[in-house]
């Protein structure tokens, strides 16, 4: 499901990351408000102004400024560069996560951290090396932005993974929703910058196209994949939820693939399974942590 955001910029390219963003979580926060209408009264009688605090930072983070720094990285970088970027994900919260209590020690899942880092140093080395027509400015721009994304989605994933622990009287599904009626009260107040900054002009065919994929990666990221994740996050450690990150990467590089009609190069295969082993490396030594 997550892997579908990486997709979605090539889908609508005629709209800028703004765009994109906004009309993603406008999609977002109306569904969720549609979703969350029978319960709103129960739920809101158990919010502090502590929880809505970290729910604006939390969607700013992990929805806002996440999909803006990806959606640039996607057009500038292009897909396959961005979801390995995103794909040292699992180095940086696997790292903060193994400082918690009962934690795998960080010296188990050097080797899962290795093979993570040593995958995104592939994909890098294809990205930077490959011949391109056009300037390096953009390219360079876009690899900026994807770390950018990392840093912003970095802070998210830890940030929520503690507040659903915190929050046993909260669902996971109604998290989500409240969430998603934060992020898209953001892209209200972003629509009129995105109108006063865009002079494109588009036609019918466009603002139907970016309405489509706005409402489709609404649905299935933000409400399905979301709500999945959520889920994960109560049910796993965060060293171990860090790890489950890459399979978005992985699905990211099969659309990447697929879009662009082409096979992977030889650096784009050996990222691909470095990253499988990292994720199993970082299995068994949790198996073996518990054993």
């Amino acid at each position: 499901m997550w892997g579908l955001v990486f997709l979605a910029p090539e889908l609508a390219r005629a709209f800028g990351p703004l765009h994109l963003a906004i009309g993603r979580y406008l999609s977002y926060g109306a569904l969720s408000a549609v979703l969350i209408a029978p319960r709103w009264r129960t739920l809101v009688s158990r919010l502090t102004r502590r929880e809505w605090g970290a729910l604006a930072w939390l969607a700013l983070a992990g929805n806002t400024l996440y999909y803006v720094f990806l959606s640039s990285a996607v057009q500038w970088g292009g897909i396959a560069t961005t979801s390995l970027v995103i794909g040292l994900l699992p180095v940086a919260v696997t790292i903060i996560g193994s400082r918690d209590r009962d934690a795998v020690p960080l010296h188990k899942l050097a080797p899962s951290l290795l093979l993570c880092a040593a995958s995104a140093l592939c994909i890098g080395w294809q990205s930077l090396g490959a011949p391109s027509s056009g300037t390096s400015g953009p390219r360079m721009a876009g690899l900026l932005c994807a770390f950018g994304a990392l840093v912003s989605w970095t802070a998210f994933a830890v940030g929520n993974s503690r507040w659903l622990r915190r929050l046993e009287h909260v669902s996971v599904h109604d998290w989500n929703l409240l969430t998603g009626l934060v992020t898209g009260a953001q892209a209200l107040v972003l629509l009129p910058v995105a109108l006063a900054l865009d002079t494109t002009s588009h036609g019918r065919a466009a603002w139907v196209g970016l309405a489509g994929v706005s409402i489709g990666v609404a649905v299935l990221a933000s409400l399905v994949g979301n709500a999945l994740w959520n889920r994960m996050s109560r049910l796993l450690p965060l060293t171990l939820v860090g790890q489950m990150i890459l399979f978005e990467t992985l699905f990211a590089l099969l659309y990447a693939f697929l879009w662009e009609r082409r096979l992977p190069a030889p650096l784009e295969v050996a990222a691909f399974v470095l990253v499988v082993s990292s994720v199993l490396a970082c299995i068994a030594a949790h198996r073996n942590a518990r054993a």
